[in-house]
């Protein structure tokens, strides 16, 4: 019966993806992937495309969805509601409410994608809600009875339908006959709206029909109309005077951060999975998929659904972590074992993970090591280049070797295990597992590694004891205690950092002639000071890689004073940003920001602070002209400079209040344990470099895409001479000769139930962003699959449920105002180059590809230049 609905065309499909996902705390490959699930399935059980993007209810809208989650799935047009007041009164006054959105200055013109701001929201206009319990007045036509009112209702139709077309370019007109909760009683909505269209249309002054957006968006492209052009985003949102939806930007900062790990670990599962065989292995990645979806709603990772809700959606994140968990051992177990031969049921080694190694909690490298024995890690690189990295580890003894696989001692460190951090082991291990730790670590292990793209390198922890060789070196800690006043100098190399009464104070790096003061500062907002609003999920509402690490542990947050807080840290220095900083639009371009001002009109500030905060998924950087500083971040918060010379993030909140935005529930996390309760503790890291101006998107970039993509470290506890006779130490499924450019990552590389895999590859820069890597690049796929022979290989659009020329074909092109279309330079890669199967790519682009291979074998590739010179 549905399907005869949707072939008929009285039942559409628009967005389609597992959830309508929201726009500000999401990443754009977790974006792609719930978009391409939901895609697929409607186009594997109904034979069905989306041509329409139905964004109703997230709280601002993201350039990125404009370009890459709507014109590059092959979507006609786009529709949403909520922009700030201010904005839609203008839009409004104009008849700007529909125009054609350029999200990308690198893709120009290609990715424009006709957008709806719907006036009413998504709800009826006011007098047609039919819900039992609404108080519009049902259409009576029995003439005999006291209440016949037909003239009255079709008066109040046309009367609505003329001021909304009042506002609205064509004679073409939308409403959203439905909102929140209703149609319980779909029985009296359809009965009224049958007879509505039914008097309408014998009244003859306007045309009523049930329809479709698709619908709706052929007619208005059949009136040949030029439409306004719009860039940038839509951010931030405001619902009226001075309440800014900003606060949502940081809200559930733990949900957030675990949302962000399991995306990247979601993407190394699938590479194994690949790589060892989907069918071969009998697990799958299909349950974090599915978790990771649906986490993506804009009620999920934004943080603003009540606590129960939250607890769902992370128990279900567990089960599918979990079960990925099993697939990745077992597929990395096989891949190390040298007697495999490609067909390796049950593997020998037996790998173990550490999911809660940001609280200091690793059981597998907490064992006492015997002589005899060592402690494997299989450290494994998702990344398409080489990778030289600094990992850690906790230990319980400072008697430990590290050593590479060719038997090399690793110079390493031993870093005292503080007693704070060894408090929150305790309690969260507690509360999360159920159990109390059976060892207490002394030292954080800390050791380089060098990793094969697409591979992985083993490294051994022996014991030290009666053996010659290079020990870790035990490092002092050092507790400031407020009242020094002698600075304190730390760093080895180029960067230097120098810190006054515990405080860092100056950043100098030799290499590129950075020498700058620098404050960072701790403080917070209170979040109650209003009587008639405050903050909430919500709203906010206030009263060699030459790079600084900060690891912050926020909270428990004290409420004694009974009133909420939002805690932000920032970072100061002297260079003139003059109001203007750059924020990442779901970790892709960069879009500029200047404080107290609105390109599209004219801003009126009542909220000086939450009203200049954009969200931040990647990083944030403000310049002058000879000096720039960036911010990366781990996981999505909320930022701004508030101040010229000030970049500020806002780490942890928790609040006492509910906005009344439709959480109905304060935001106050908490944890239990036994008879023990506390407010939540919130351990993140953020990144910062300082670089001449125009230096940083290399780091931006680069490092970004590190962060968003860690190392993957497994562990067992084997015989350092056996495991190495028996097992392979060095892997790459990649030529050993070859490696992907600086400007290219892969986002995702998947085989599906067909045994055919999804190919997606990202250009990582914009255009103009970097002299050196903006440019067209080339990636060769003989090289990226040397050992499986590639038969076929179709471009797709980004959702993988069409040809990418297919869609090109069937997609709208729009009618751009003449005073609004200026042209921007476009880098596009051309067909894939059929011989050498090379692909290429121009900034800021993503591409799609469908292959299938003739035949696979599992092949153990060697990089001869890892962890030695080559």
């Amino acid at each position: 019966m549905v399907k005869g609905l949707v072939s008929s065309g009285q039942l559409e499909f628009i967005n389609g993806g597992m959830c309508m996902h929201d726009e500000a705390a999401t990443h754009y490959v977790d974006m792609i992937d719930q978009t391409t699930l939901g895609h697929r399935f409607i186009e594997r059980e109904f034979g069905r495309t989306p041509r329409i993007g139905w964004q109703i209810d997230p709280f601002g809208h993201s350039a990125v969805q404009a370009y890459l989650l709507s014109a590059q799935v092959g979507f006609d047009a786009l529709f949403f509601s909520r922009i700030d007041y201010q904005d839609m009164a203008k839009r409004k006054n104009d008849k700007t409410l529909e125009i054609i959105w350029r999200g990308s200055q690198s893709l120009g013109s290609s990715a424009d994608i006709f957008t709806g701001v719907l006036p009413n929201g998504y709800e009826p206009p006011r007098g047609f809600y039919f819900e039992v319990n609404d108080d519009a007045h049902i259409v009576q036509d029995d003439i005999n009875l006291f209440d016949y009112n037909v003239e009255e209702r079709v008066n109040d139709f046309v009367e609505a339908a003329m001021a909304q077309a009042n506002i609205t370019r064509t004679n073409h007109i939308m409403w959203t006959m439905g909102t929140d909760f209703k149609y319980q009683y779909a029985t009296t909505w359809f009965r009224q709206l049958d007879k509505l269209i039914h008097y309408v249309n014998m009244d003859g002054r306007v045309n009523a029909l049930y329809s479709t957006p698709s619908i709706y968006v052929d007619a208005k492209h059949a009136s040949n109309e030029s439409w306004p052009l719009k860039t940038e985003d839509f951010f931030p949102y405001a619902d009226r005077e001075g309440q800014y939806w900003t606060g949502y930007f940081t809200s559930r900062p733990a949900l957030k951060g675990y949302v962000r790990t399991l995306s990247a670990y979601y993407l190394a599962a699938r590479q194994l999975e690949f790589l060892r065989g989907r069918k071969s292995l009998g697990l799958t990645t299909d349950a974090l998929a599915d978790a990771l979806a649906i986490a993506q709603h804009h009620d999920a990772v934004t943080g603003t659904e009540q606590q129960h809700v939250a607890n769902d959606y992370v128990k279900r994140l567990s089960i599918g972590y979990s079960e990925a968990e099993k697939l990745v051992a077992s597929a990395l177990g096989c891949l190390s074992e040298s007697s495999s031969g490609g067909d390796c049921q049950n593997p020998s080694a037996k790998f173990e993970q550490c999911p809660l190694l940001n609280i200091s909690y690793c059981p597998p490298s907490e064992v006492h090591i015997s002589q005899g024995t060592s402690l494997v890690i299989l450290v494994y690189n998702p990344l398409g280049w080489k990778r030289d990295d600094v990992i850690r580890i906790p230990v319980t003894s400072e008697s430990v070797i590290v050593r590479d696989s060719e038997g090399r001692d690793i110079e390493s460190q031993l870093v005292p295990v503080s007693n704070v951090s060894l408090g929150i082991r305790n309690f969260y291990v507690k509360a999360y597992l159920g159990m109390s730790p059976s060892a207490t670590p002394k030292f954080w292990l800390v050791f380089p590694v060098s990793v094969a793209p697409l591979g992985f390198t083993t490294y051994f922890v022996v014991s030290s004891t009666d053996q010659s060789g290079y020990s870790a070196v035990v490092s002092d800690e050092y507790t400031s205690q407020g009242s020094e006043n002698s600075p304190i100098e730390v760093g080895q190399g180029n960067l230097k950092l120098t810190f006054s009464e515990g405080k860092l104070s100056h950043y100098m790096n030799t290499r590129s002639l950075v020498n700058q003061s620098i404050q960072q500062s701790y403080g917070y907002y209170t979040g109650d000071e209003w009587s008639y609003q405050g903050s909430g999920a919500y709203v906010f509402l206030p009263d060699s890689m030459h790079h600084v690490q900060s690891t912050d542990q926020v909270g428990p947050i004290p409420i004694d004073d009974k009133t909420g807080k939002e805690v932000v840290t920032q970072i100061t220095t002297n260079i003139n940003n003059n109001k203007t900083f750059h924020t990442d639009s779901n970790g892709r371009d960069f879009i500029r920001r200047i404080r107290d001002y609105r390109s599209d009109w004219d801003l009126e500030v009542n909220q000086p602070i939450s009203g200049n905060y954009y969200p931040i998924n990647l990083g944030i950087f403000m310049e002058d002209n000879s000096t720039e500083m960036s911010v990366l971040v781990d996981r999505p918060v909320g930022g701004s400079s508030v101040l010229d010379g000030q970049l500020e993030l806002m780490l942890h909140r928790r609040l006492l209040r509910d906005d009344g935005k439709g959480v109905a529930e304060a935001l106050n996390e908490m944890v239990y344990l036994e008879y023990e309760h506390a407010g939540l503790t919130i351990q993140g890291k953020f990144y910062l470099r300082i670089d001449p101006s125009g230096d940083g998107a290399k780091w931006r970039r680069s490092i970004g895409q590190e962060m968003y993509s860690p190392l993957l470290l497994a562990f067992s506890k084997e015989n350092e001479v056996e495991w190495t006779k028996s097992h392979v130490p060095i892997f790459t499924a990649m030529d050993p000769s070859y490696s992907l450019p600086d400007n290219v990552a892969i986002v995702t590389l998947e085989e599906l139930e067909d045994g055919s895999v999804i190919l997606r590859l990202a250009h990582l820069y914009e255009l103009g962003e970097d002299k050196d890597f903006s440019v067209m690049t080339k990636v060769y796929l003989r090289k990226l699959f040397p050992r499986r022979k590639i038969s076929k290989v179709k471009e797709m659009n980004l959702s993988a449920n069409q040809e990418r020329s297919e869609m090109e074909k069937k997609r709208l092109l729009w009618k751009i105002e003449s005073s609004s279309s200026a042209t921007v330079q476009q880098m596009r890669g051309g067909p894939i180059e059929p011989f050498n199967l090379v692909v290429e790519l121009g900034p800021m682009e993503i591409r799609t590809f469908v292959i299938t291979f003739s035949y696979t074998t599992i092949h153990t590739v060697i990089d001869p230049c890892i962890g030695k010179p080559c």
